[in-house]
């Protein structure tokens, strides 16, 4: 495909909000074979007209919704059809519950597999969960300007415990109302 027909497409699409793609969803929408979609991806990646986040996920740099949600957007692309969530470390420090601020690092609960990714937009590090959907459900909360759910407090402080976290920077006394 030719690179001003790409950016078109990639433009138009972005316009819906839409700027996160797996590799198999950017065949489609172009209409490549495996072969051709291999060289339009490079040559997009090279003009800096996309960023390969991850494995197979890509972001149209020129997106006018990059922003705090991206990365959000990254995880849930990497563990699609999975339920996913901002927990542990991350969720609690933003609740105050812990003093250490994740930089550059977001930490997330998912019943996909667990793994690390270190992308232009900061870490991505999943944490599986066997517990069944509906016990998570009911605890998450939607923050608006974000892409994904968030843990509440009390499913945040349950998970850094079933995960083996270091349970030692949590102020207690931020836990008071969860321990009820």
């Amino acid at each position: 495909m030719r690179l001003s027909k790409a950016i078109e497409t990639l433009a138009r699409w972005d316009a819906t909000g839409r700027y996160v793609w797996l590799r198999r969803d950017l065949r489609k929408v172009f209409d490549e074979n495996e072969e051709t979609l291999s060289d339009t991806l490079d040559r997009l990646a090279k003009a800096n007209i996309l960023t390969r986040a991850a494995r197979g996920v890509y972001v149209y740099r020129l997106s006018a919704h990059i922003g705090a949600g991206t990365l959000d957007l990254i995880a849930r692309h990497l563990r699609r059809g999975e339920l996913t969530y901002e927990s542990l470390e991350s969720a609690l420090s933003a609740y105050g519950v812990i003093s250490q601020i994740p930089i550059d690092r977001r930490t997330y609960v998912t019943t996909g597999r667990r793994g690390e990714y270190d992308t232009p937009y900061g870490v991505i590090e999943f944490t599986h969960t066997s517990v069944d959907k509906a016990r998570i459900i009911p605890d998450l909360v939607t923050v608006e300007g974000r892409e994904l759910p968030v843990a509440s407090k009390r499913l945040a402080l349950r998970n850094l415990k079933a995960a083996g976290r270091n349970m030692d920077l949590i102020d207690m006394e931020e836990t008071d109302d969860e321990r009820q």
